[in-house]
């Protein structure tokens, strides 16, 4: 074989190495993020105050903010649960919050993200016996979507939430 020829053949085997190479890290790329996304995209903290009390300190909280509690009070997973013939022994209640000036904004410009409202926080009793509150993690959320999403989910929504959770929260 020519050395010309031998040279045509080591550079095809290093681009073959160098697609595959790339193919594999485009697959494990894909594959960390298919099993860390779920786990980045709710947060969920213990907290440090009973399960009623916490309840009671985000409904007292959420208008002090400018926030609303949709509905006038959390909705109790167990007692609709319950209306439907299903028992369901650990207590979990759902804390819709809005705030209207941040709803319009975010409506005016990207509706199709109403699905996404309002904001819900979940305070709910672990199989541990200890109280935890899960939400979105909106600051994620935020940079996934960009634009006016982005700015107000990212930047009031998120501080909004920082304030009214102060203190509620274990590290």
């Amino acid at each position: 074989m020519s050395e010309e020829k031998k040279q045509t053949a080591n550079r095809s085997k290093v681009w073959d190495a160098g697609l595959v190479g790339i193919l594999v890290g485009f697959v494990l790329c894909g594959i960390v993020m298919f099993t860390a996304m779920p786990s980045m995209m709710i947060v969920t903290k213990e907290c440090q105050l009973g399960f009623d009390e916490t309840v009671a300190a985000l409904e007292k909280r959420i208008p002090e903010h400018g926030w609303v509690v949709s509905g006038g009070k959390a909705i109790d997973m167990n007692a609709s649960l319950a209306k439907n013939g299903v028992e369901f022994g650990p207590r979990v209640k759902l804390v819709k919050l809005c705030n209207a000036e941040h709803a319009k904004s975010v409506l005016t410009t990207d509706r199709w993200v109403s699905c996404l409202m309002p904001c819900t926080m979940a305070v709910w009793e672990g199989d541990d016996g200890k109280v935890y509150l899960s939400e979105m993690n909106m600051g994620l959320m935020a940079k996934m979507f960009g634009g006016n999403i982005a700015k107000v989910m990212g930047g009031s929504v998120v501080h909004d939430e920082e304030q009214i959770l102060e203190g509620l929260l274990k590290d």
